[in-house]
């Protein structure tokens, strides 16, 4: 039986105020293939999720961005 492997990854969004805020970057997340079970919280202004394989993080970054948000750091 082959199992897939995830990596959870966690990052800081900055500029979200709202739930329309959460939907909007978790809509961004949940559209690049290779991300499954986003997580976004507006109290910790984090976003979480799986990676089905490696991503590079300008991919994610600009995918954010394109919503309207920023990543921190």
């Amino acid at each position: 039986m082959h199992s897939r492997r995830f990596l959870v990854k966690t990052i800081k969004i900055k500029g979200m105020s709202c739930q329309h805020c959460v939907m909007a970057v978790a809509r961004a997340l949940n559209a690049i293939d290779g991300i499954e079970n986003v997580q976004v919280d507006l109290k910790t202004e984090t976003a979480s999720y799986d990676e089905t394989r490696p991503l590079d993080m300008e991919l994610i970054k600009d995918a954010i961005k394109k919503a309207g948000y920023d990543v921190a750091g």
